[in-house]
């Protein structure tokens, strides 16, 4: 998460948080090691210990990985298989700036006796922790959440009140944000989400799977687009002091709360809450022309996030260490971004 200074002076980057302000301010990745993620595909799949083998035509790997985005370990990963980029699946997509534990699967039907061979062939690139066969790809959010450990540096502020405001953090959750980075740097993909021609997301690519570079640059932008207004109905509803209760009109989902991503006829919303969300959009009325050419059926997320287990330990006078899980879908600066000024120090190196 950037600081609320580095707010892009066309789209607005930064939300109202559960209290009104942050109680304190503290560096984010000073080092890889300061953000640890682990994604956890549930019981009934993972194996710590690398003993059961498993069966089916996709060879799953547990790798660890630092300095690498997912999408690249997939590409690299692809190479080293001999097989197509759409034949490897993975979960979620993890930061570059972080040490991450995290699935892939590879097709490979009928080859397990090459298997070993392959294995040692990418532990020379990253430490293979664990693997299985499976009988099917792994795909976006099919994980069951994935566990953090994060490092807070030279935090400023009352420990008093930043413990408090932990505390209830951990009992009532936070804004439910999307992250900005999902927005480009002041807000760039934004930028280009409104000189999209929205026709053009509807079409099929001539039977190409995987798509093309360029189609998915627009649903990038399409999709970075439909967050932020996500984020200015949540901001809303923040600002009111409502966003952990359910209105009149709203979609529940397992009794909480939720918001739009706006879609084709806008959203699922009724009453009192399809009044407000269609008022935030109309605030935005490149964003509802470009929604209201689109295909795209509305849907619905969680306003609240809440970090399971969360527990904390100062190991220095201004140092923090966090750790709690988080279902697929949410973040973890979100999270911290309710009580912390953050300043996201992968930034800098990002731009060396």
């Amino acid at each position: 998460m950037t600081s609320s200074s580095e707010v892009s002076a066309r789209w607005r980057l930064d939300w109202p948080t559960s209290s009104g302000t942050r109680p304190a301010s503290a560096l984010l990745k000073v080092s890889p090691q300061d953000f640890r993620v682990t994604e956890d595909l549930g019981a009934g799949f993972e194996d710590p210990q690398g003993d059961d083998t498993g069966a089916g035509e996709h060879l799953c790997v547990r790798i660890e990985k630092i300095g690498d985005n997912t999408e690249y370990v997939a590409r690299e990963l692809s190479v080293l298989a001999g097989i197509k980029a759409f034949e490897v699946g993975f979960c979620g997509l993890k930061d570059r700036h972080a040490v991450t534990v995290q699935w892939f699967s590879l097709y490979r039907p009928g080859m397990e006796s090459e298997d070993a061979k392959l294995l040692a062939t990418i532990a020379e690139r990253w430490p293979v922790l664990a693997h299985r066969r499976h009988a099917r790809k792994l795909r976006r959010g099919e994980h069951e959440h994935n566990g953090f450990e994060l490092v807070l540096r030279d935090v400023s502020g009352d420990r008093s009140q930043i413990d408090a405001a932990l505390n209830l953090l951990a009992e009532r959750g936070a804004p439910n944000y999307f992250g900005p980075q999902r927005f480009g740097l002041a807000g760039g993909n934004l930028d280009k989400a409104v000189t999209l021609d929205p026709t053009r997301l509807n079409r099929k690519r001539g039977g190409r799977r995987g798509g093309g570079g360029s189609a998915s640059k627009n649903v990038l932008y399409f999709s970075a687009a439909r967050s932020w207004l996500f984020n200015e109905v949540l901001a809303e509803r923040v600002s009111a002091g409502n966003w952990f209760v359910s209105l009149a009109g709203e979609p529940a989902e397992n009794g909480e709360p939720t918001g739009p991503l706006w879609g084709d006829g806008g959203t699922r919303a009724t009453e009192e809450q399809e009044q407000l969300e269609r008022g935030v959009v109309a605030r935005h009325p490149e964003f509802e022309l470009l929604f209201a050419s689109t295909r795209m059926k509305p849907e619905r997320r969680a306003l609240v996030t809440r970090p399971v287990q969360l527990r904390w330990e100062w190991i220095e006078e201004e140092t923090l260490r966090l750790h709690f899980l988080l279902p697929p879908g949410q973040y973890a600066t979100t999270v911290l971004g309710d009580v912390f000024e953050l300043q996201d120090m992968s930034l800098s190196r990002d731009n060396k």
